[in-house]
């Protein structure tokens, strides 16, 4: 399937657990670091910006990845929960035309960051789990937790990198190499301490 594909496929699943949710389960802090449920939500309304809109908010932030997020989040903390879910289901895609597959790993990564405090696993189908380990999203800079590190998947068929090695569920390698510390839990191997360190 192609990345337009997932990524429809990865919004509409998250569509669906959104309008389950009660609304104090909206206020729940994520895994983003000072960002509540409804907050990751109004940053992934970023895909309902044209790229020359979205290109004024980085500027305005003078090119910072985080203030840039922030403000993205704060500009839709207007809305109610409804109209939030509309938006994302209804008026998403402008900006992943030009790059699905990092709005792929955008989505999947937040997706997690939504479901885990609240309970709420799923299993991630393995296309989209593979799209997302070999493409982390740059902007969460991998590379400094990933080199001179080997991961390898113990549920789906994909390994990466060279040294010693970190081993568990394509979910928490996902999360671990973009930052989340939540996952190291779920993965083991030689190489993990130095995750664990940088991470910390």
């Amino acid at each position: 399937m192609s990345y337009r594909g997932m990524l429809i496929q990865e919004r509409t699943e998250l569509v669906a657990l959104l309008r389950s949710l009660r609304e104090q389960e909206w206020e729940t802090p994520s895994l983003c670091a000072g960002w509540r449920v409804r907050d990751v939500v109004g940053h992934l309304l970023q895909d309902t910006l044209s790229p020359l809109s979205y290109a004024g908010v980085v500027v305005r932030n003078l090119g910072s990845v985080n203030r840039t997020n922030n403000a993205l989040a704060q500009s839709f903390s207007g809305l109610s929960t409804e109209q939030l879910v509309d938006k994302l289901e209804n008026e998403s895609g402008r900006l992943s035309k030009l790059s699905p597959r990092l709005m792929l790993s955008d989505l999947v990564v937040h997706h997690q960051d939504i479901r885990r405090p609240l309970g709420r696993p799923r299993t991630i189908p393995a296309d989209r789990l593979k799209a997302v380990l070999s493409y982390p999203d740059p902007f969460a800079f991998p590379g400094r937790f990933t080199k001179g590190l080997r991961f390898t998947a113990t549920d789906v068929d994909w390994t990466s990198g060279t040294g010693p090695e970190i081993r568990g569920p394509g979910e928490a390698i996902v999360l671990a190499v973009v930052g989340r510390t939540v996952a190291l839990d779920d993965l083991t191997g030689e190489g993990l301490p130095e995750l664990r360190r940088r991470l910390g």
